[in-house]
């Protein structure tokens, strides 16, 4: 069998459609003409030896290969800009501050923090993995440069929207959920400490859909509250976003519990324009919670289009 070697240009006009929700604007982005784009699509779909693409009403979505072929693009695309900016980048210098959500501490920080280091060994880094109102405090007040966070729709000056993920109701993983919306008891939530904006959301959902509840177990930490809900103390509501294994996602409509809405995944910054050390790590970032939001059920990275065309010459 002969080995395939993908062309990185190539798969960055792929990578630069997806992304852009249109293969017309990834040839504006990019410089080049629809027509040459669209060369090089074809190209890829020959290289693949599979349709990377299907007919999804008068646009087109990607096949099940093509998914495939997105992820493994982004990876080839990620190593080789990182391996340029080491090479190009290694003297970079400065101090960067980031903040983060609990949920991302354990999961998406290490990766962030390796890669950045990896490429710019002299740039300090500040690392703090605290909750949703003391990033937004942190970051307006310019204490942090970065915050990666929930959001209801708050945005602060300069803010990135990135992704959409869905909240859910959370269990423990192993035994049945005893409480159930029909038994006349209230829900026992376990909660992180207030002020948390998923409980809040949580909370205004179940009083809509008229279902009682009390709460059963408050933590200051995300790791109380893992412990809580594994032992059956409560249910939770989070995002499928750093689960551990002790906990498991409810099925929907399990135990009578009403759906949830999804949240915003936003990174506020604290300049528009800030300084190159920040924006490469704000790069890395993105990058990193792109991977981790397309793995997840239902989470969705913001794109211009829910199809893509193929352009033709």
């Amino acid at each position: 069998m002969r080995k395939i070697i993908f062309d990185l240009d190539v798969l960055r006009s792929f990578v630069t459609g997806m992304e852009l929700g249109s293969f017309a604007k990834a040839a504006d982005r990019l410089g080049r003409s629809t027509s040459a784009i669209s060369a090089q699509l074809k190209k890829l779909e020959e290289q693949a030896g599979t349709p990377i693409f299907r007919k999804a009403g008068r646009g087109l979505a990607l096949t099940e290969a093509g998914e495939t072929m997105l992820a493994y693009a982004r990876r080839l695309l990620d190593l080789n800009d990182e391996a340029a900016t080491a090479i190009h980048g290694a003297d970079l210098e400065g101090w960067v501050r980031l903040g983060l959500q609990e949920d991302f501490g354990e999961t998406l920080l290490p990766e962030v923090l390796g890669r950045f280091a990896r490429a710019h060994p002299k740039v300090r880094i500040e690392a703090r993995v605290v909750r949703n109102a003391e990033l937004i405090e942190r970051v307006t007040s310019g204490k942090l440069d970065l915050a990666l966070a929930w959001s209801d729709g708050f945005r602060t000056a300069h803010t990135d929207r990135i992704a959409e993920v869905p909240m859910c109701w959370v269990g423990p993983a192993h035994g049945a959920t005893h409480w159930h919306a029909d038994g006349g008891e209230p829900l026992p939530l376990a909660s992180l400490e207030a002020p948390c904006l998923l409980r809040t959301i949580a909370t205004k959902v179940l009083d809509h859909a008229g279902i009682g509840w009390r709460i059963s177990f408050v933590s200051p930490s995300l790791g109380g509250l893992w412990a809580a809900t594994a032992a059956g103390l409560g249910l939770t509501v989070r995002t499928p976003l750093g689960l551990p294994d002790k906990v498991r996602l409810l099925a929907a409509g399990e135990a009578g519990l009403p759906p949830l809405p999804k949240l915003d995944l936003v990174l506020h910054r604290a300049e528009a324009e800030a300084n190159p050390a920040t924006e490469r790590l704000a790069s890395i970032m993105l990058q990193a919670v792109r991977q981790t939001v397309d793995a997840t059920p239902q989470g969705r990275v913001f794109v211009d289009a829910p199809n893509y065309e193929l352009v033709t010459a």
